[in-house]
């Protein structure tokens, strides 16, 4: 039996509301809902019923999408509580955290220009660490704390690691990586 079709992603997948999740038990919960609700499976039915069908089917999916990354789930969970982390008019950071991003954009630019792989893949490691890092602070906000107004702050800057990381993968393949 299928929960209801407005419950929250975490309901929809038998998962507390929480930050940190245990990603084999949500991959474990997606694949039980997409056998029950796969379009496949109801091919045999009525119209009507196959459109439900596709229709649960679209929402595991979306719900799945949403839930599977930090940044995503960070999103979610703080729209549950009426904040847009990323609306235009959200756009405060800390200076330092601003610096940083730059720091790591000349680097990038840098690197690539010189065709430099080695200073490429130390930006990567110091990125991977900041992005850890900032996922435990995201965590600490959102499931310790509460801290929306922090969390969301703390969001916005795993999106831009997330811009930076995409361009170093930019990079890569730009070299032929």
């Amino acid at each position: 039996m299928l929960p209801d079709f407005k419950s929250t992603h975490f309901e929809l997948f038998g998962l507390p509301e929480r930050f940190e999740l245990d990603g084999v038990q949500l991959d474990a919960a997606y694949r039980h809902l997409q056998v029950q609700v796969h379009p496949d499976k109801f091919a045999h039915l009525p119209e009507s019923e196959q459109r439900v069908s596709m229709q649960w089917s679209t929402r595991v999916n979306e719900a799945y999408q949403a839930l599977k990354t930090p940044l995503n789930r960070a999103i979610y969970l703080l729209t549950l509580h009426g904040i847009n982390a990323l609306a235009p008019e959200n756009t405060q950071l800390p200076m330092a955290f601003l610096m940083q991003q730059i720091e790591w954009r000349e680097g990038i630019q840098s690197a690539r220009s010189a065709g430099d792989v080695s200073a490429l893949q130390a930006i990567e490691r110091d990125l991977n660490r900041a992005d850890k890092m900032t996922a435990a602070q995201l965590a600490e906000e959102l499931d310790v704390h509460k801290q929306w107004s922090a969390a969301a702050q703390t969001a916005r800057q795993l999106k831009f690691i997330d811009k930076i990381r995409e361009e170093i993968d930019d990079s890569y393949a730009a070299l032929d990586m």
